[in-house]
């Protein structure tokens, strides 16, 4: 590990986490498919962030693991469809009911696996069983239509589930992210085939156990829910181009989305991606100085700043941008970089070296466009994982590569505006618009500008706090389709109009 273990604490989470991923390195993890555990002829290394030693091996998945896996979950759609409502409600509870049984140890593994801090893993875990038993609570409606009757006819609609899903999720937040996705489809009565990002696998294993021993148990097919590791060149491409998965769902960067995209159009595959994001948080001199103050660090720096939500664009007024930007500084100086299993941790290791290596690349970007490094940009601690310096960019104009590509990592530019048209205009001006956050204390101008913001989603006065009966998704390179609520069934379920005639209607005659 990187340091003298600083407290007991982190002393008794790495005994604890070892003793969860010891099973993990014993042999080669291996795909699930259709109940069974299939290790591939193809393997790849899975490396700890903190320090980069290899923590386990990972099962490769190839073009004929996705057809096993595929073809696994085409045969149980045939039982799991017509399971009723009530039943699958109480089935999504049971899997809620273990989540939170293991949550500890999803946890540990995942903060290990990912290098999120464990502060934040905790709650993840446990928002991964609250997504369960919402869509469990869903399930008995998500076939309800509407009725529509005219003087003839008598018209009502029913959704019905699409079929197989390909399942591809992301390396931040991994486990959350899964189940997002996850629960709505199984809900809607969809089966699954779950491809994770090779980069964070581990807690897809983990949901994978909990679901199958759920559905085995009730003696319900062993291809509900498929898992089959490996990366989106092989696994990912064979699983998007495979006939018989019908839709894909998927969490990651815009380019790979336009990749699905056309891989999947042969087969006119339905697709729901939630994709980048270079969220703007734009900041009145008329806000609540203090409370915009830490929601502008908290949308940035927690998570490791990995997260497509992240407020990584700060508009400031002019009036308040000396006086912020000073503020920011001092506090992200702060920001305790270390282990992710610390409780004390706040910022852990990035993901991976490579991406370590390309998020501390935008300091050169930063200083050749004439951007103030006023903080970060190099590395922590002692250099053996993938550790990186909080950053914060300030001088800075929106046509910089800083202010226009997302960078995924603890790293905030900081832009100055003059007033309500100039702050929209910057904020719109950019490729994404998955979220924006917009901090003032005059109620009209929050609602113009949150109208006039080209994003899925906006936040005023708050920070991003998830509702999921609400819709959840970008506009523009930020994504297609909505989680959360009945608009995740949109993707999951056909409608399908039925149409009665009455007595009254009778069709005109021909050949009388």
């Amino acid at each position: 590990m990187n340091k003298p273990l600083p407290n007991n604490a982190l002393t008794d989470n790495l005994r604890k986490a070892e003793q969860h991923l010891a099973r993990f390195k014993k042999s080669v993890v291996p795909h699930r498919i259709a109940g069974e555990n299939v290790v591939g002829q193809e393997a790849f290394e899975n490396f700890d962030p903190s320090d980069n030693s290899v923590l386990c091996k990972i099962s490769s998945g190839t073009e004929k693991e996705i057809d096993q896996a595929a073809r696994a979950a085409e045969a149980a759609f045939k039982v799991w469809k017509d399971v009723p409502g009530e039943k699958r409600r109480a089935l999504l509870h049971k899997i809620a009911d273990k989540i939170e049984a293991r949550a500890e140890e999803i946890a540990l593994v995942e903060s290990t696996d990912s290098g999120q801090a464990i502060r934040y893993m905790a709650k993840a875990a446990l928002r991964g069983a609250e997504n369960f038993r919402f869509y469990a609570d869903k399930a008995p409606e998500a076939s309800d239509g509407l009725s529509l009757p005219t003087e003839t006819h008598l018209n009502y609609t029913i959704r019905q589930p699409i079929g197989p899903v390909g399942v591809i999720t992301p390396w931040n937040t991994p486990f959350m992210l899964s189940t997002w996705k996850i629960a709505p489809a199984l809900a809607a009565g969809c089966t699954i085939v779950h491809k994770p990002a090779e980069w964070s696998p581990l807690s897809a294993v983990i949901l994978s156990e909990i679901m199958s021993e759920v559905f085995e148990g009730a003696g319900l097919p062993k291809g509900i829910v498929n898992l089959v590791h490996g990366f989106g060149e092989s696994a990912g491409k064979a699983l998007t181009e495979h006939p018989a998965i019908k839709a894909i769902a998927f969490v990651g960067e815009s380019i790979t989305g336009s990749h699905i995209m056309s891989q999947g159009s042969r087969t006119l595959k339905r697709v729901h991606f939630e994709l980048g994001g270079k969220n703007p948080v734009v900041v009145f001199d008329d806000a609540d100085y203090d409370r915009a103050l830490d929601a502008v660090l908290f949308m940035i720096y927690s998570l490791n700043g990995q997260r497509c939500t992240s407020s990584s664009r700060a508009l400031v007024q002019r009036s308040i941008y000396d006086r912020l930007t000073a503020d920011l500084k001092a506090r992200v100086e702060k920001i305790k970089v270390g282990h992710p299993l610390d409780p004390d941790t706040e910022l852990g290791p990035l993901i991976h070296a490579r991406h370590a290596d390309k998020v501390l690349s935008y300091a050169e970007h930063a200083k050749k466009d004439g951007a103030q490094i006023a903080t970060g940009g190099i590395r922590a601690l002692d250099g053996k994982g993938n550790f990186v310096c909080p950053t914060l960019f300030t001088r800075a104009t929106n046509e910089m590569r800083i202010a226009q590509e997302e960078i995924f990592g603890p790293v905030l530019t900081v832009i100055p505006f003059e007033d309500e048209a100039d702050a929209i205009r910057i904020a719109n001006d950019v490729r994404y618009g998955l979220a924006a956050y917009i901090w003032t204390g005059n109620v009209g101008r929050a609602h113009r500008v949150a109208q006039s913001v080209e994003a899925g989603m906006v936040w005023v006065n708050s920070e991003n706090v998830r509702h999921l009966p609400t819709p959840f998704g970008g506009v523009k390179a930020s994504g297609i389709g909505r989680d959360g609520g009945d608009y995740a069934f949109e993707i999951y379920m056909e409608q399908k109009n039925i149409a009665i005639g009455l007595d009254k209607h009778r069709a005109p005659k021909i050949g009388v």
